[in-house]
């Protein structure tokens, strides 16, 4: 292991988990299941479990690992297999930057929740946005042999793909201090939003 990925792992990691379960757990409605997208492990939505016993946590993922907090059922990255308005909520983190086009997974989680998305993803906007979430990204996750297709997109895109897709924002986080000083004067900016969006 290399010492980016020990500093990034006792660094960042554990404060992102943290940070994360608590933005999560205030932006899920009341009640209901929750599908995760994208899981990975599972440690997040087991984290949102946690912190909310009034919600069912499950995930999807392209790669079930041998091992996950959660249950993780496999998908193809493309079609969330579930029926209409079968989840309450379908939550993204961190996970619609990995895809060629976020729109096909975002229309998907449309039709699967009856009454909102949540995501938590990046906005490329600003002073070496760009360069930054690249940066962030390979060290993240390059390791684990996830695509980085470095599909950021700019706040105004996503206020489109949103009105498009025929959601409302019901809130919209733009500062998540995710990283502890200094590092979040590079890093937070205005660089990560969480957000949740109402199905009309």
């Amino acid at each position: 292991m290399s010492l980016i990925d020990r500093v990034h792992g006792s660094y960042v990691h554990d404060r992102r988990v943290r940070v994360l379960t608590s933005h999560l757990a205030a932006l899920v409605p009341q009640g209901g299941r929750v599908l995760d997208v994208g899981c990975g492990d599972g440690l997040l939505a087991m984290k949102l479990g946690q912190a909310r016993p009034d919600l069912e946590v499950t995930g999807i993922d392209v790669l079930v690992r041998p091992d996950t907090h959660v249950p993780v059922a496999p998908f193809d990255g493309h079609v969330i297999p579930y029926p209409d308005h079968g989840f309450a909520t379908v939550m993204f983190v961190d996970v619609l930057h990995h895809t060629d086009d976020p729109m096909v997974l975002l229309r998907e989680a449309a039709r699967v929740a009856s009454r909102s998305v949540v995501i938590k993803d990046h906005t490329r906007d600003g002073w070496l946005a760009y360069s930054t979430l690249r940066f962030m990204d390979g060290v993240g996750n390059a390791r684990h042999g996830v695509r980085l297709p470095h599909n950021y997109w700019e706040r105004r895109r996503w206020h489109d793909a949103i009105s498009a897709l025929g959601l409302t924002v019901g809130e919209w986080r733009p500062r998540l201090r995710l990283y502890p000083p200094p590092a979040s004067l590079l890093f937070d900016r205005t660089l990560h939003f969480a957000a949740r969006l109402d199905v009309r």
